[in-house]
């Protein structure tokens, strides 16, 4: 069904709620009538951003910083455009090139920052705690888009949307999330948000891969491919962060996809509605093969990258509106 631009504009403010907190730091941060209100909302942007004309002016006359001490393509890009089409004035800051190069500490950039009155300050930083160290220097609203090994909030967000668009509903799903958990910061956040619905969540990969304490997580931990997969709704893969691992975690890439790559041998014992994700980027042929990746009847991977825009202007605005709150 279309919908105009009015009547998209009208709901999106009629299901505007404030923030629960000043910064979203964390998925702990949301509570599941926060977590609902928040993927009603990110539907309704879905909607603008298929529209010809995306811009509003919610976050007119208001500051976004994005600053990503880490490589990041769809993160930032995804942070830009929702800055952007919700008015607000955005700033890249390139952090290779700024004092940080020089030497200047985290805090003594955050000082800098905050003379200059921004609004929003997002960050991706290598060091878990950076952002909500952040949080406690500057007198705006933080959010945390990646912080080491800890968390990624808005990640976990788009992906529920996802999941939510694909079946209707969360709870009682069984998600399999797959892989190099011991350094995913998106696992993580993950299991937070899922928990919080009530889905069932699997955490599926070699010992090497799984932390010492993820039977404390309230999932299932499996070290077989087929078993932990075996009637999931969803299989979530993850990347496999060899950048972060400073010892040998794997015997090699070949081997690793031999037993835990995704393939359609491996997806045929998963459910019959299975729905196949990943955060990315992809390497492919070591955690997915590529006809899977590709196949849009079972692969809501590029659904993801679209549900990021719309997840992370439902995470602005809100917090827009708890700043005029405070205010």
């Amino acid at each position: 069904m279309s919908v105009t631009l009015d009547t998209v504009n009208e709901l999106i403010r009629a299901r505007l709620l404030p923030f629960p907190k000043r910064h979203f730091l964390g998925a702990q941060d949301l509570d599941p009538p926060d977590i609902m209100n928040l993927l009603d909302l990110a539907d309704v942007f879905v909607d603008l951003n298929r529209q010809t004309t995306k811009k509003m002016d919610l976050l007119k006359g208001r500051t976004m910083v994005n600053m990503f001490f880490e490589n990041s393509t769809r993160t930032q890009s995804s942070f830009e455009l929702a800055g952007k089409r919700l008015g607000a004035d955005t700033v890249n800051m390139s952090m290779k090139t700024s004092s940080v190069a020089k030497g200047e500490t985290l805090i003594d950039t955050a000082v800098t920052l905050n003379a200059m009155k921004p609004d929003l300050l997002v960050v991706r930083h290598s060091a878990s705690g950076a952002a909500a160290l952040l949080s406690q220097k500057v007198g705006c609203s933080v959010i945390n888009a990646g912080d080491g090994q800890h968390q990624h909030p808005t990640q976990a967000l788009l992906d529920m949307l996802s999941i939510r668009r694909a079946f209707g509903h969360v709870d009682g799903l069984t998600i399999a999330v797959c892989g190099d958990v011991m350094h995913s910061r998106v696992a993580r956040s993950n299991v937070i948000l899922l928990n919080a619905m009530g889905a069932r969540v699997r955490l599926v990969g070699p010992p090497t891969l799984i932390p010492g304490d993820a039977d404390q997580w309230g999932t299932e931990v499996y070290h077989d491919m087929r078993e932990g997969i075996e009637g999931a709704n969803v299989v979530m893969m993850l990347r496999l962060q060899l950048e972060r691992m400073d010892g040998a975690f794997i015997p090699s890439t070949r081997e690793y996809f031999r037993f835990f790559g995704l393939d359609r041998e491996k997806l045929a014992v998963a459910a019959r509605d299975v729905r196949v994700m990943h955060p990315g980027p992809m390497n492919r042929g070591v955690e997915i093969d590529s006809d899977i990746a590709d196949d849009t009847s079972i692969s809501l991977i590029q659904d993801q990258v679209e549900m990021g825009v719309a997840a992370r202007m439902a995470v602005l605005a809100s917090l827009a509106a708890r700043l005029e709150n405070d205010q």
